[in-house]
């Protein structure tokens, strides 16, 4: 297979790559998954967005799709793998794939790997961000934002230079969301455990499973990622 661009940057990868980066809500998994979609061409698929898109493009699985979801029913995995296997075979997923939400269950993997196999595809790294849930809840607890600009902002690591202005545009509103206290963000771990604790072993036991330490800086994180994509 000859090798493809990564967009952007123009950096060539060795083979597309299928992989799943797991992480709970503040451990910087959409921070990295951004990085690899930007610097390698990857297309990071979520099946929430993929859902939507179907409802919006008024196909007959989108049409579907909408019906299930206004009735508040549970998304049959028969229709997901259908609607995850037409986004697969569209062509900017051929400089590899990042999974998001998916697989949650053994059925679902099970069925990610038959998805992947009829396309000559195998999945080739789950990668989680360990973290220090005590140190995730200061972390997330810490947030806060311009409510004009969107500029990030943390109680002890980054504070607005100038007190009560923002460093971007001067604003001097800021937020924090509601869902960033310390009960909800430990609620939001427990879920995170529950969700991914039934798909590890399966993939422990085929030696794909390398773990990451989330709570490093960005870019180490971001080094740690690439030497396992690389092979190095």
């Amino acid at each position: 297979m000859s090798t493809a661009p990564a967009a952007g940057t123009g950096k060539p990868s060795a083979r597309p790559l299928n992989i799943i980066l797991l992480g709970p809500p503040g451990a910087g998994k959409g921070t990295q998954a951004g990085r690899l979609v930007a610097e390698r061409g990857m297309v990071q698929l979520s099946t929430g967005d993929m859902l939507r898109a179907a409802v919006k493009a008024g196909t007959e699985i989108g049409r579907m799709a909408d019906e299930i979801m206004k009735a508040g029913k549970l998304f049959p995995d028969d229709l997901m793998s259908e609607i995850l296997g037409h986004r697969l075979d569209e062509p900017d997923t051929a400089n590899g794939v990042i999974f998001d939400g998916y697989p949650r269950t053994h059925t679902q993997a099970e069925s990610l790997d038959r998805l992947l196999g009829e396309r000559g595809r195998s999945l080739d790294h789950v990668i989680e961000l360990s973290v220090d849930e005590e140190a995730l809840v200061e972390r997330i607890t810490g947030r806060f934002s311009c409510s004009r600009c969107g500029e990030g902002y943390h109680d002890l690591n980054k504070l607005p230079k100038l007190e009560g202005l923002c460093d971007v545009c001067g604003n001097d509103q800021f937020k924090r969301r509601a869902d960033d206290n310390a009960e909800a963000v430990r609620t939001r771990l427990a879920e995170y455990r529950a969700k991914t604790a039934p798909i590890l072993p399966g993939y422990e036991a085929r030696g794909i499973v390398q773990r990451v330490d989330g709570m490093a800086p960005i870019e180490q994180v971001e080094q740690a990622i690439e030497v396992i994509l690389d092979g190095r």
